[in-house]
């Protein structure tokens, strides 16, 4: 689990889980009042993804536990 390729793979789940948590809180502010770049909730968007990144990241590690080290639950080899 403690390896480059396990947190590098782990790394790029969080990064994508932030970023579709991020679009999801830009999604949620349209509708609700039609989205404004300056008048977004920034602290909100960010607190979004730095919370699904954190969950991510945490079952990332869950998964490695429960398999071969591997940070995803379906097999997967992980290149070095």
């Amino acid at each position: 689990m403690f390896t480059k390729a396990f947190w590098k793979a782990a790394g790029e789940r969080a990064a994508k889980t932030a970023a579709q948590v991020a679009l999801l809180k830009f999604g949620a502010d349209s509708i609700a009042a039609g989205f404004d770049v300056l008048a977004a909730d920034w602290i909100g968007v960010g607190s979004f993804a730095l919370g699904g990144a954190v969950l991510s990241a945490l079952s990332s590690i869950v998964s490695a536990k429960a398999t071969d080290g591997s940070p995803s639950l379906a097999t997967e080899t992980l290149a070095e």
